[in-house]
């Protein structure tokens, strides 16, 4: 949560809004803002943090434990229709990176301005090269693979 609260103003910029969803109440919402979170940013978490006691939006999700009465913790990837495009749970032990979530952001946001003219490879970032799906493509990726850096992590 920290990670996003630092990174919020970029999300902003691009227009995403960010909302965070547990298990716990309002008041352990508040109580871990005040003593923890923001702490760790200075200043209060900048987008809201909202309750899910009955589990029932992790339940849509896939990722309430029924037995244990908890969340996975996880982020996920909405369209402004509502469409999740990509998603990202982990087990408790290991972070999420939040400049991998702004990387996939931007290229869903590129492939959805361009209504799938363009589309992204692997670790593709802003400015680099893009593919253009069509019959010319076909059985050619690897010559595009082979001579662009647009392919790098």
């Amino acid at each position: 949560m920290s990670a996003v609260a630092e990174k919020f103003n970029e999300l902003q910029d691009l227009g995403v809004e960010v909302l965070s969803v547990s298990v716990d109440s309002p008041f352990v919402h508040k109580v871990w803002n005040d003593n923890e979170l923001s702490k760790m940013v200075n200043k209060d978490i900048p987008f809201p943090m909202l309750s899910d006691q009955d589990g029932s939006i992790g339940k849509k999700y896939g990722i309430y434990d029924e037995e244990s009465g908890v969340e996975t913790r996880g982020r996920f990837i909405i369209d402004p229709d509502g469409i999740v495009q990509g998603f990202e749970v982990l087990t408790p032990p290991v972070g999420r990176n939040v400049s991998e979530t702004i990387r996939q952001i931007k290229a869903y946001q590129l492939v959805r301005k361009t209504q799938g003219g363009e589309v992204t490879p692997s670790g593709w970032k802003p400015g680099k090269k893009t593919l253009k799906p069509g019959p010319d493509l076909v059985g050619n990726v690897w010559k595009e693979w082979k001579v662009s850096e647009a392919f790098e992590d």
